[in-house]
């Protein structure tokens, strides 16, 4: 019997050329974005994703983590300067993710197990040169440090190089979505094999826990 009104060929086309398999991994990709944004506003998180302002400062204030040098310069200043609270590893302090009376005094992970990912860089560069992220009223408590007086634009972008340079191609994928220009996509992207952030699961779940 004629299979019609479904271009199998066309479709079986794509599966060798591999259109499907980027356009598949588009679709989780926004999909993932999408229920983080949901359940972090459902679960009314201290820690929405990026409001990517699309600043003029926000190419000066990129982070290259494809930039061996700036890279190693990062390592560097984050060991001597961020390491004592988000931990050597990256792994942040003990317990940083429960919610208790301490909520938010711990310091968090910036690796994979953390949502750092989740922000553009420009708002990771306002955390570290305010304390805050622009979004936060100046009045609001915040337990992380301002390093204004205490770090050049340089050293920070290339702290944050740094940190971004330890998470995987699918954190990296996220994360560059999030900056104008999908600045910092790296390259292939769409060509190589990754996964959605670990904390799209957990995001999923905490979306179906609070959508009851």
């Amino acid at each position: 019997m004629p299979r019609r009104g479904f271009p199998f060929d066309r479709l079986s086309t794509a599966m060798r050329s591999g259109e499907l398999r980027r356009a598949v991994r588009s679709a989780l990709l926004f999909s993932c974005l999408t229920l983080t944004t949901v359940a972090a506003k459902n679960a009314g998180e201290a820690t929405p994703t990026s409001s990517v302002t699309a600043t003029p400062s926000a190419r000066e204030h990129f982070a290259d983590a494809d930039d061996p040098a700036l890279v190693a310069a990062g390592r560097l200043i984050y060991m001597g300067s961020c390491a004592s609270c988000h931990g050597r590893r990256l792994q942040g302090q003990p317990l940083w993710q429960l919610k208790d009376q301490f909520e938010g005094r711990r310091a968090p992970a910036h690796d994979q197990t953390g949502h750092t990912w989740s922000h553009s860089d420009e708002d990771l560069f306002r955390m570290i040169l305010d304390g805050r992220f622009p979004s936060v009223p100046p009045a609001a408590p915040s337990y992380m440090p301002a390093f204004r007086d205490l770090l050049t634009t340089q050293q920070i972008t290339a702290t944050l190089a740094f940190i971004k340079a330890t998470w995987p191609i699918g954190l990296r994928i996220s994360q560059a979505m999030l900056n104008p220009g999908n600045l910092g996509m790296p390259a292939h992207a769409a060509d190589i094999e990754w996964t959605l952030p670990p904390t799209c699961t957990l995001s999923t779940q905490r979306w179906r826990e609070t959508s009851r």
